[in-house]
């Protein structure tokens, strides 16, 4: 046996650069702004490699819709949601919904970093994405502003908005930790209204099913790649 800290040796297992178990990626750099005279391919919202993200209140439907655009892509796509990574911690963590702290907003930066990492690393390989978040307009440093360094200024930010009828009725499907009070969904509802004078573009899924509301996404991306929103 060799000594604690000699390097592999052949045939030990250890994955070397040429070991199928072993892949070296390329550096993830941020998803840029389209360039000037792209063509109609690279501004082609369903085959284009982009970075969108699915903006909205508990309710609204961005995982269900971003796990559906991702599913029926002509390029590959991942969707990558904020909520999955913070449930990530199991021992201490840190749910909002008992209480806002340092330590829930601490997991919460963690989160978005982790996502930023992932999303950045998708796109350096090909991979197109889309990541849901509740994110608030009167946030903007640590909302979208931390969004657009996590992943890059090409990032396309879509707001996903129904009525506060519908994101109550859906919130009351669900279970565990993500399912609010009322109050706090009318709360948060009420919040994302100040999207509407953002200038990001907004879609009222409240009478779309999942597959239109998804074919309005596309139509939204494809109006952001050949005029990109200043935001």
């Amino acid at each position: 046996m060799p000594p604690a800290g000699a390097p592999p040796q052949p045939g030990s297992g250890a994955p070397t650069g040429e070991s199928t178990g072993h892949v070296k990626l390329p550096p993830g750099g941020p998803v840029q702004v389209p360039a000037p005279g792209a063509t109609p391919a690279q501004l082609d919202a369903t085959r284009a490699a982009v970075a969108v993200l699915l903006i909205g209140p508990a309710g609204a439907g961005k995982t269900t819709v971003a796990r559906y655009w991702a599913d029926h892509r002509a390029v590959p796509t991942a969707h990558i949601s904020l909520d999955d990574v913070r449930e990530w911690v199991r021992s201490g963590f840190a749910d909002p919904q008992t209480g806002w702290n340092e330590n829930s907003e601490a997991q919460y930066r963690l989160a978005r970093r982790t996502c930023g990492f992932a999303a950045r690393n998708f796109l350096a390989n090909g991979i197109s994405c889309i990541l849901d978040d509740a994110v608030f307009p009167d946030w903007p440093v640590i909302g979208l502003g931390g969004w657009k360094r996590h992943v890059g200024p090409g990032l396309i930010p879509v707001v996903l908005l129904p009525g506060l009828d519908i994101v109550l009725e859906r919130n009351a499907e669900r279970s565990g930790n993500r399912r609010l009070s009322d109050e706090e969904v009318a709360h948060i509802h009420g919040r994302m209204a100040g999207w509407y004078s953002s200038g990001l573009p907004i879609i009222d899924n409240s009478r779309q099913d999942v597959a239109s509301t998804a074919q309005m996404l596309d139509n939204v991306v494809a109006r952001s790649l050949a005029s990109p929103v200043s935001w």
